[in-house]
């Protein structure tokens, strides 16, 4: 058999190959979000496309601002996100002679690791104003995705993670959605509205990647002294996007909506930091540059839905949504600057040459229902929401890894608002449910990422079989005040207060004194009176007492 050199001709490889390792789970982060968003709209179950009519509908259907009038819309939702995954290893033997396998395998099962997200606060603030154009009404947005930032364990029991080489944590990374919208009633009946969006901010990743030799030359696949530890910052990160989106009215109960968001493309600069391997193969080497490009694209999404008012204050709403995740087939990764260096065996430089990886992913559909209902409460009023919703994981079963566990999954969401004059107070409630996956050992797909690539191997390393599971809690709370709504608070006292003490009383008109004097004395009044003239009377009567001598 002849010898391969096992470093020579792939150093030029370790740093993009390093590169993708580290930005595949930014990619699963920036498009798979688990769960949809916006308080009000999540207490829907997303069924929030025709039935849009404030702030929130930026991320659902624009036309929606036409009859949001002019108000500000915030709220925060925290999302308490955990998964778990138990990895399965097919073991094959190998003859250390030859290091061919002997055809004899078997299955190794890991302890099980459990991720977990951050509990931050989700924002979302919108602020619309026709500014004075008849008919119409603009908004300023910024939201950002309900994704889980997931961080797993670097070490089990002393030992290096099983998930490793999928996932160490996202920890580090920020996404918001800036954009501008316009809305315009045509007519009575319809309703369009379109917005320019960008999606901007930073993706942190790290992970581990083998440098081990194919087929054990000198190595194990998964050996810990041929690990290197990559940490990957893309950004500054502004994509540029957009949405549009119609209402149709055919009557007072009946409204349908579409929309329809645009791709989002993503070519953003990044720089990476590299840990090599402990082996000492390695000993002196060092990874130059920092440099990279990322560039990869997130899908559009069409969304349909139709809501009916068959009761005065109450709404229900039934909806579609498609994902066209297959856009999102590869990560392009380019370097002018990094290079491996100082390698035994190697030239002394070695520069990267553009890289890209296969994503896997399919098409995906979302189906919802939600109902939502207004009534008053003595001089308030108050609304109750419900809803749920059904979603197909845009990754399919071979290619699902820990990197990011997005599974088929149902949302079950209750919420209410508080209506109190021109403000409104929302809240919601939601449990997201994914639904477990196994990937059998035949199944998966994921290769451990290998900088040691000259010659393929004939039987590469998968990573990603196992038991996975996800689920969610969602908490959200929210504001709106309407500026031009003619609702005043509550607690507006309805009669005028009496008039300061202080304050002389008004002077009786000469009719009212005429009326005063001719109005009857009350019966107790008169009745004094007549006791005093009788009494006075009953005095005169009696004789004088005249003074007497003393006996």
């Amino acid at each position: 058999m002849p010898h391969r050199n096992p470093i020579v001709g792939n150093g030029r490889t370790l740093g993009a190959i390093l590169a993708l390792a580290t930005v595949a789970p930014s990619a699963h982060g920036a498009g798979l979000y688990f769960g949809d968003r916006g308080v009000r709209p999540l207490g829907r179950g997303g069924a929030f496309v025709a039935g849009a009519d404030d702030g929130g509908a930026i991320a659902y259907n624009p036309a929606g601002l036409a009859f949001a009038g002019h108000a500000y819309l915030g709220d925060f939702a925290w999302m308490n996100y955990t998964s778990t995954y138990q990895r399965k290893q097919l073991v094959r033997q190998v003859d250390p002679n030859t290091g061919q396998p002997t055809g004899q395998t078997w299955t190794f099962t890991f302890p099980e690791v459990e991720g977990r997200t951050p509990i931050l606060p989700i924002p979302t603030a919108v602020y619309s104003n026709s500014l004075g154009v008849e008919h119409a009404n603009f908004a300023f947005g910024v939201h950002a995705p309900y994704a889980a930032i997931t961080s797993f364990p670097e070490k089990v029991s002393g030992q290096p993670a099983p998930q490793r080489y999928s996932l160490i944590t996202l920890d580090g990374s920020a996404l918001a959605v800036l954009g501008a919208y316009a809305a315009y009633r045509v007519s009575d009946q319809l309703a369009v509205g379109a917005g320019v969006e960008a999606l901007v901010g930073y993706f942190q990743t790290s992970v581990y990647f083998s440098a081990c030799v194919p087929e054990r030359f000198i190595c194990a696949p998964e050996q810990p002294e041929y690990d290197a530890y990559g940490q990957l910052r893309v950004g500054p990160i502004i994509a540029p996007t957009g949405i549009l989106g119609g209402i149709f009215t055919p009557s007072d109960m009946v409204r349908i909506g579409a929309s329809f968001h645009l791709p989002v493309w993503i070519d953003s600069p990044g720089t990476q930091k590299v840990r090599l391997p402990s082996a000492s193969v390695f000993e002196g080497a060092r990874v130059s540059g920092d440099a990279v490009n990322v560039e990869f694209n997130l899908p559009w999404v069409l969304r349909v839905g139709v809501e009916v008012r068959p009761t005065e204050g109450l709404a229900i709403e039934g909806g579609v949504a498609y994902e066209a995740w297959s856009m999102h087939d590869k990560i392009t990764v380019s370097s002018e600057d990094i290079a491996l260096e100082n390698v035994a065996g190697f030239p002394p430089v070695y520069k990267i040459p553009p890289l890209s990886i296969d994503r896997g992913f399919r098409d995906t559909y979302s189906g919802r229902v939600g109902a939502e209902y207004k009534f008053p409460v003595s001089s308030y009023a108050l609304g109750l929401r419900a809803g749920a919703m059904y979603e197909r994981s845009a990754i399919p079963k071979e290619y699902l890894s820990a990197t990011t566990i997005d599974l088929d999954k149902v949302t079950l969401s209750v919420g209410g608002s508080l209506y109190l004059g021109r403000w409104r107070f929302d809240g919601v409630i939601a449990r997201v449910i994914g639904t477990p996956v196994e990937v059998g050992v035949d199944e998966q797909r994921v290769k451990q990422l290998n900088p040691v690539m000259a010659n393929p191997a004939a039987n590469p390393n998968y990573v990603n079989a196992g038991k996975y599971s996800a689920s969610a809690n969602v908490l959200g709370v929210g504001l709106v005040y309407q500026f031009d709504s003619p609702a005043e608070p509550p607690t507006k006292p309805a009669v005028p207060p009496p008039a300061d003490a202080d304050e002389p009383p008004p002077k009786a008109t000469p009719k009212a004194e005429a009326a005063a004097e001719k109005t009857p004395e009350p019966a107790a009044a008169k009745g004094e009176d007549d006791f005093e003239k009788a009494f006075e009377q009953e005095q005169k009567k009696k004789p004088e007492k005249k003074p007497g001598k003393k006996k």
